[in-house]
């Protein structure tokens, strides 16, 4: 069976908010399944959930970006494979 690189990282995203959620009196449940289904989003908003706002902010900002970037390169893919 194959996975994803973004798979990973997610798996290795949802590990790092239970524990760190566990550690701070949070739903440590809840933090993992949202980090793994959504992933570098939700670490984002955990970080400044906690108070570590300017990690958190930088975070989301870059996940975002990254998500349109890949949602543009989709729809360019998508246009170029019909006129070819």
């Amino acid at each position: 069976m194959e996975l994803s690189f973004g798979f990973i990282i997610n798996i290795a995203i949802a590990i790092y908010l239970f524990m760190d959620a566990r550690k701070r009196g949070k739903s440590a449940f809840f933090w993992a399944i949202i980090g793994l289904i959504i992933g570098p989003i939700v670490l984002g908003i955990y970080f400044i959930q906690t108070g570590r706002k300017g990690i958190g902010w930088t975070i989301v900002i870059l996940s975002i970006i990254w998500y349109i970037i890949a949602i543009v390169f989709g729809i360019l893919a998508a246009i170029l494979a019909l006129f070819l």
